[in-house]
């Protein structure tokens, strides 16, 4: 899925709205970020090839070749090849042949990344909060900078990702975003009102990574 248009042009509009609520209560500065995938995770491809392969391989000599090791060789080497370059085509395959520790692992490397990348961190008081949604891995990891994280734990912060990301999967991602955005606004207000010189810093459009 592209991630320009894994939300609708109504629902990009219903998240910037509602990031613009938030910022009118609190002095931190609020983002959305969605990529199509943290990482390409080649030993995936690797693994299915060389695991669904062999067992085709196997099926193949031993019904048809009475088990010939010769033939054995070439067909795993042949399908192993083949099913490799199918998983690319299909994320469902792919991502079960990558463990949930990676998946986590590389979303959130991905969001540290894309947090500097974007310049989140240059808000004037370190209060840049970020909503990263990441499809493939079907994950969403919420990052703040220095000042927020003084005040609010990342298991806090974890617990908006892990509402997200059951939306997503019961296909109401717009919502549930706008709904946890709302839950983190509200605590945020509590930690960093809004100041009369306060002043917009951060895109309140979803960005793309």
């Amino acid at each position: 899925m592209k991630s320009k248009t894994f939300f609708s042009a109504a629902e990009n509009e219903e998240i910037t709205r509602t990031i613009q609520e938030v910022e009118l209560q609190t002095s931190g500065e609020v983002a959305v970020m969605v990529v199509e995938q943290s990482d390409s995770y080649p030993e995936s491809r690797i693994l299915a090839g060389v695991i669904i392969g062999c067992l085709l391989a196997l099926g193949v000599t031993d019904f048809l070749l009475d088990d010939s090791l010769w033939g054995f060789l070439p067909l795993a080497a042949i399908f192993s090849l083949l099913i490799a370059r199918l998983t690319e085509y299909l994320p469902l395959m792919k991502r079960f042949f990558v463990p949930a520790a990676r998946l986590e692992e590389m979303v959130r490397e991905q969001a540290v990344q894309g947090f500097f990348q974007q310049g989140l961190y240059k808000t004037k008081d370190a209060t840049g909060v970020l909503f990263f949604i990441s499809l493939f891995e079907r994950r969403v990891w919420v990052l703040a900078d220095q000042g927020i994280n003084e005040k609010i734990s990342q298991e806090s912060l974890q617990a908006y990702a892990a509402d997200i990301a059951k939306g997503i999967k019961d296909g109401r991602a717009a919502e549930a975003l706008c709904q946890e955005i709302r839950r983190a606004g509200k605590v945020l207000a509590e930690h960093f009102p809004v100041r009369d010189d306060d002043i917009n810093e951060l895109p309140d459009e979803v960005m793309h990574g």
